[in-house]
């Protein structure tokens, strides 16, 4: 099994922020691959299925950005898995807007969910980064993170998350170069 996790603040206040996108990704892969409704379990929504051979279980935690790792952990430890079975889909403000690329392990910059899930797993997690871009100057950052995709956002939005959803089970069958590769081809079209 796998644990797919989406970076998120709950609530309709908080949909469309930039810092959501994460949430907005579990959400696409869920809808395109037929996962089962949402629960509410481990401080978080879950929903189970498979992409590929893999079992999936999407979580977003419930807990607000910053105790992120609470709800990661729960999970992990309820159905005794390592941190290699994680998968943690978060915005990057050092990526340009709509790439994705993906590593393991590797710092926190400044993003309080990565943090707490550091602090209760350790670093050595995959991450599915997804670029939101640097609004320019760190004073912007706070506005740029918390606020909306703009209107002219929303096509490239769309087919990104798209890209992600349709090329998941190369990331659920290990292949991330592969995944990452095949998600920015689809963003050419």
């Amino acid at each position: 099994m796998q644990i797919w996790t989406g970076l998120g603040n709950p609530g309709p206040q908080y949909a469309m922020h930039r810092h959501n996108i994460g949430f907005m990704a579990c959400d696409v892969i869920a809808e395109m691959h037929g996962f089962g409704p949402a629960q509410k379990k481990f401080s978080g929504w879950v929903q189970e299925g498979r992409i590929g051979t893999a079992k999936v279980l999407l979580l977003k935690p419930a807990t607000f950005m910053n105790e992120s790792g609470r709800a990661v952990g729960e999970a992990l430890r309820f159905y005794k898995l390592g941190t290699d079975a994680l998968t943690v889909f978060h915005d990057e403000l050092d990526l340009a807007p709509f790439k994705v690329k993906v590593r393991t392990g590797g710092g926190l910059a400044g993003h309080n969910g990565l943090r707490s899930i550091d602090k209760h797993l350790g670093p050595d997690f995959r991450r599915v980064r997804i670029g939101i871009g640097h609004p320019g100057h760190k004073d912007r950052v706070t506005g740029h993170v918390l606020g909306n995709y703009a209107k002219a956002e929303q096509d490239d939005l769309v087919q990104m998350l798209a890209a992600i959803g349709s090329e998941a089970d190369r990331l659920a069958a290990g292949e991330d170069v592969r995944f990452m590769s095949d998600v920015a081809m689809r963003m050419q079209d």
